[in-house]
């Protein structure tokens, strides 16, 4: 995903939690393309995501500016960068909620340009928020059955009439459904109220909607907000068993350093807009730059 530049040495107070366990610590060999980026040797070249000179403007400001980024197949990626630096912006384009000004966007090599959300969502991309979004009244399967819209290959008049190919659906959306929220160990919450849920739970909810679109790429959000550093540490094993079972790339926004630097394989650091760094998270926690972007230029004394 990056370009072997270096990194930054940041911690997020959020970690802090004591008594709560170690998450398990994975290497990966990263290895450079002909673009001069670098993703999982395990992708083998192929990447999902591809963005080429990036921008969007409201009115004369420059929200996002260049922006360049490449994700492998099933990579694991971190985007970062301090409060207002244009992270959740570079979502909303990725996800057409808005349309670039310029640059490109290649989803496993399809131009997306002029596609709408819901095309782009049928295409492969989905994505989690930072405030909950759940039909609160929903039972929990509801809710990962309305994901599952993109997959529906049941007629109207199937569906007014009841017919055999109705139900032979509802069965499938039934299992399916089920079968994703085991992955959160989440099965036997199918009838409960979705708003009745607590936060925590509600996180992985939304995060197992998305899975229901079947994506290449899943983008989350701040995923861990408002999660202790149990659920930190346990929402880290299902981001890989995700990435490991359904064989998809994950991009992620976290201001938790600890889950961003023991999970993310590459990370891009965003600031005012702009990528000021690329790399590992040892290249990016040895960053001058991402430091003085998170702590401030120190003064000379």
């Amino acid at each position: 995903m990056a370009r072997e530049e270096g990194t930054y040495k940041a911690q997020s107070a959020a970690s802090a939690g004591a008594g709560a366990p170690k998450p398990r610590r994975e290497r990966t060999k990263m290895v450079p393309l002909v673009t001069d980026y670098i993703i999982p040797e395990r992708d083998e070249g192929q990447t999902v995501l591809e963005c080429r000179h990036l921008g969007i403007d409201f009115g004369g400001l420059h929200a996002v500016e260049d922006f360049n980024l490449t994700v492998g197949k099933t990579e694991i990626a971190g985007l970062i960068g301090p409060n207002g630096a244009g992270k959740t912006t570079v979502f909303n384009l990725l996800t057409k909620v808005y349309q670039p000004t310029r640059g490109t966007i290649m989803l496993d090599g399809v131009d997306t340009a002029g596609m709408t959300t819901d095309r782009v969502s049928r295409e492969g991309i989905a994505r989690t928020f930072q405030n909950i979004r759940l039909f609160d009244s929903l039972t929990v399967e509801e809710n990962v059955r309305i994901g599952l819209h993109n997959q529906i290959d049941c007629g109207m008049w199937s569906g007014m009439f009841r017919l055999p190919r109705h139900w032979i659906s509802e069965k499938e959306f039934h299992d399916r459904s089920l079968e994703l929220l085991d992955v959160f160990h989440m099965a036997d919450n199918a009838d409960d109220v979705a708003g009745s849920l607590p936060y925590g739970a509600q996180r992985r909810l939304e995060i197992v909607r998305a899975l229901a679109t079947n994506p290449k790429l899943l983008l989350l959000d701040e995923p861990a907000a408002g999660m202790n550093p149990s659920e930190t540490a346990e929402l880290m094993e299902n981001i890989r068993k995700i990435r490991d079972d359904f064989q998809i790339a994950i991009m992620l926004i976290e201001h938790d350093m600890d889950l961003v630097m023991g999970i993310c394989e590459g990370i891009a650091v965003l600031n005012f807009g702009k990528i000021i760094a690329k790399g590992t998270p040892e290249q990016i926690q040895a960053n001058p730059q991402v430091i003085e972007a998170y702590l401030g230029k120190q003064e000379e004394e």
